[in-house]
């Protein structure tokens, strides 16, 4: 009864998905809402600019330095390299949700930054200081909302909600304050810096405070749902990756390409490699009976031994899963006819260098107007959902192979 019920509300959630794809494309929505409210945004961020101008006028090089150091402490990347960590730890629930949470973020707030298509601040006039590349490339996206702001409210302020509720401190008033103050502090030097480094203006900052605020609360009554439903519901797999797969086709097309959509990819390659180890190995390596960090089951030298062995680990899976993934794909999209091209991955199959265009076959006739499909996006789901499941199955055998 509970495995028929299970399929029906997944098969529910599912269907939904497919019936809001089919009319929003129908009905143009996409489209309607930016013409809507793109104006509005791109009007605040024109009389925005006098206001980050005036920040700039206290520019300096420690400055510079310091919001640029911020903004990468709670960027996309850090929080891939910060989660596997995580998850080596001992604190497999935490890890859990602050992946998946950071990958509805991820999600929710590129849909809207692609469906506004509203820029960031001109420069020139503004100054705009991107230090590193993952800045530069954060550059090509659109504005609003910033996803700086928007996650770390969200990121930070389920740690803290974790913290208090999960961890036996003395003092839980004194303690509720200082790390809400210490939350509050980090969200607002990470909303000035963003401003201050000219990535965003006042009205970016404003929604992804709004937007985080609003995710934190959803995911704060729906957190203990989703774990249980991992580690022990049914069908979780089967769900997870047909859910992946829908979202792909879901988001919304921007006005021009930016990276948003690839960020998105990989996150939810990550999300659905996480479901899937944890799904299959829960009981041996992440229940909350697992040795933990800085305790006497786990001392700092094993866990140092865990980083040298699973951070090479999950590259080499990362490389190979790229390199399956760039001959599978191919192969299978030729063999039943759907047309492809490669933006980057594949030289061969990428038109502005071969000059070619993809075969038309069965599949061409029932795309319309898509002539054909880029395959780097599903290398790039596979090269991560190859490298998150690693991180929650393959590495942890190792370490029991090892005595780790």
């Amino acid at each position: 009864m509970e495995a028929a019920d299970a399929a029906v509300w997944q098969g529910a959630v599912l269907g939904g998905i497919v019936i809001w794809l089919v009319t929003a494309s129908l009905l143009d929505l996409t489209l309607k809402l930016r013409s809507f409210l793109q104006p509005w945004v791109s009007h605040h961020v024109e009389i925005g600019i006098p206001i980050i101008l005036q920040i700039q006028n206290y520019h300096s090089c420690s400055m510079d330095a310091f919001f640029s150091g911020l903004s990468c402490v709670v960027s996309v990347p850090f929080y891939t390299g910060f989660l596997p960590l995580l998850f080596w730890s001992g604190h497999g629930k935490l890890a859990r949700q602050m992946t998946l949470l950071i990958a509805f973020c991820d999600y929710f707030g590129n849909c809207i930054k692609d469906v506004v298509s509203a820029p960031r601040p001109p420069s020139p006039p503004v100054k705009r200081i991107t230090a590193t590349k993952d800045e530069e490339d954060n550059a090509l996206e659109y504005g609003l909302p910033s996803s700086h702001t928007l996650n770390t409210v969200c990121l930070s302020g389920y740690l803290l909600h974790y913290v208090l509720n999960h961890t036996q401190i003395e003092g839980a008033y004194a303690t509720t304050h200082i790390g809400l103050s210490l939350v509050v502090l980090l969200v607002t030097l990470i909303a000035f810096g963003r401003v201050y480094l000219g990535m965003h203006s006042v009205i970016d900052i404003i929604a992804g405070l709004l937007f985080g605020l609003g995710i934190l609360a959803f995911w704060l009554s729906v957190d203990d749902y989703i774990d249980n439903f991992v580690i022990s519901g049914q069908n979780v797999t089967s769900f997870w990756a047909g859910l992946s797969f829908l979202l792909l086709f879901a988001y919304p097309t921007p006005e021009i390409p930016t990276p948003s959509f690839e960020y998105h990819t990989c996150f939810n390659g990550v999300a659905l490699g996480i479901v899937t180890g944890v799904q299959l190995t829960y009981h041996q390596f992440h229940t909350e009976f697992v040795p933990r960090l800085f305790t006497s089951d786990m001392k700092i030298l094993v866990f140092a031994g865990r980083v040298l062995v699973g951070i090479p680990t999950i590259l080499i899976v990362k490389f190979c899963s790229k390199a399956l993934a760039k001959w599978t794909i191919p192969v299978v999209a030729n063999t039943l006819g759907i047309p492809i091209k490669s933006s980057s991955y594949i030289p061969k199959l990428n038109p502005l260098v071969t000059g070619n265009k993809p075969k038309e076959g069965c599949f061409q006739r029932l795309l319309g107007s898509q002539d054909s499909f880029d395959v780097d996006t599903g290398i790039r789901f596979i090269q991560y959902t190859g490298l998150a499941w690693s991180v929650v199955d393959l590495v942890p055998t190792l370490f029991t192979y090892l005595s780790l």
